[in-house]
């Protein structure tokens, strides 16, 4: 009788295996990548006591640690085993995403993945297969854009690493990064790939300006130029939304019959206007270096698709709506807040 239970479990396998192919292969692909950066971690106390490891980079670490602690105990963000570990990537990216849409349409390229639900983009630990991906996808006929991942969070499934890249940040910058991560292993709505990216932006953002104001005092410069970055960026953010607005006006006056060059040329007329006028938000950082970071951004940005503006889109629509939630229902109270968020929205 187990003879057949267990031939039995083996051909399910091989048909699941020959009709979910491709899923099967990125999940084996996904697994072996995350096992490889697991496996060559090192604990961060040992990181610490190690004598060969400069002090600079203990010095973050342990900030990394102070920011972990300030986000579960003033924050109230779930207690976490997460950044007690160290990974180093030798200056290497580790993680491509890609995201995709149509080329006349602000519309997402999907793809379904078991238990997490749908996300508008899809990650890759080997570069080759992302590159594929992007090729077939521009054969049928998608806009693509690939960008290199600094982070990512596995929902509380794995403990992730501290990632070498993370300690290049300005401490600001830190502090939103790890915090952000942490939201999502709090809450993460299945399905709702829009929200739970804009949910962590905005606690990741309010999250490190308060740890900055508690650790540095308001007045210091890393709390200042922090302030002014957040202020650059909710520009760009207000300026590409925009952008977004017009490219979707456009793309609505598109009849089946407009002949496709005429689609192109009007399409590429207005965003290459959204980046021209680009150049004219406003900057009051101090720091030089944070200034040449948004005169690289710009320059890289060149002529974005429409991959880009939907990538936007997920991660800095509802900005507004949640500070205006904040602020308006719960009075600043963000435990409060939070507890609310949770009980109102079911996680995985």
């Amino acid at each position: 009788m187990w003879k057949k239970i267990g031939i039995g479990v083996l051909l399910i396998l091989v048909v699941l295996g020959i009709w979910q192919h491709e899923l099967v292969s990125y999940g084996w692909m996904q697994a072996r990548g995350q096992v490889r950066i697991l496996w060559n971690t090192k604990p961060v106390d040992e990181v610490l006591a190690d004598p060969t490891y400069p002090d600079s980079l203990k010095q973050k670490i342990e900030l990394i640690r102070e920011i972990k602690r300030f986000a579960i105990d003033s924050l109230g963000l779930d207690k976490s085993g997460s950044y007690e570990s160290f990974y180093d990537q030798h200056g290497k990216p580790i993680l491509w995403v890609i995201t995709a849409a149509e080329p006349y349409q602000l519309v997402a390229r999907q793809w379904n993945f078991p238990i997490l639900g749908t996300f508008s983009y899809k990650g890759f630990f080997e570069k080759d297969r992302a590159d594929s991906t992007v090729s077939d996808l521009k054969r049928e006929g998608y806009d693509t854009r690939t960008g290199e991942v600094s982070a990512w969070s596995t929902l509380g499934f794995l403990n992730d690493p501290i990632l070498s890249s993370f300690l290049d940040r300005p401490v600001g910058s830190l502090a939103e990064l790890i915090i952000h991560e942490l939201t999502h292993g709090t809450l993460f709505i299945k399905n709702s790939l829009e929200y739970n990216e804009n949910l962590a932006d905005f606690v990741g953002e309010y999250g490190a300006l308060r740890f900055l104001a508690q650790k540095y005092g308001k007045d210091s410069m890393p709390y200042r130029n922090y302030l002014a970055t957040k202020a650059f960026y909710e520009r760009y953010d207000d300026h590409i939304l925009r952008g977004t607005h017009s490219l979707d006006s456009l793309y609505h006056t598109f009849k089946p019959s407009t002949p496709i060059p005429v689609k192109d040329s009007l399409k590429w007329d207005v965003i290459r206007q959204i980046v021209v006028s680009s150049d004219t938000i406003t900057d009051e950082r101090s720091d030089q270096t944070t200034r040449s970071i948004k005169k690289r951004r710009l320059e890289k940005l060149n002529l974005p698709n429409n991959a880009y503006f939907i990538g936007y889109l997920t991660y800095r629509k509802q900005q507004n709506r949640f500070r205006q939630e904040f602020e308006n229902q719960f009075k600043g109270d963000f435990k409060r807040y939070l507890t609310y968020l949770k009980q109102t929205y079911p996680s995985l």
